[in-house]
């Protein structure tokens, strides 16, 4: 029996309502935590993303000024 041949004969709102309201209640707090955990993981890869990129601007300014007083 397939999953069409269940849903066939049942009101639309049952197939459009119900069901997922069903599915998120059942599944929500796992939905939730997977979300939180890709923002959460987004949000340190952007940190470190910011941080790498600072210390790259810091370590060429140091060297770049560094080489322009060993030119005198």
């Amino acid at each position: 029996m397939a999953v069409k041949e269940i849903f066939a004969g049942l009101p639309w709102w049952v197939k459009w309502v119900a069901v997922p309201v069903i599915a998120l209640v059942v599944f929500g707090g796992l939905i939730v935590n997977l979300v939180g955990f890709l923002i959460g993981l987004l949000f340190k890869v952007l940190v470190f993303a910011a941080l790498v990129a600072g210390l790259i601007f810091v370590v060429r300014k140091f060297m770049s000024s560094s080489n322009s007083r060993s030119d005198w």
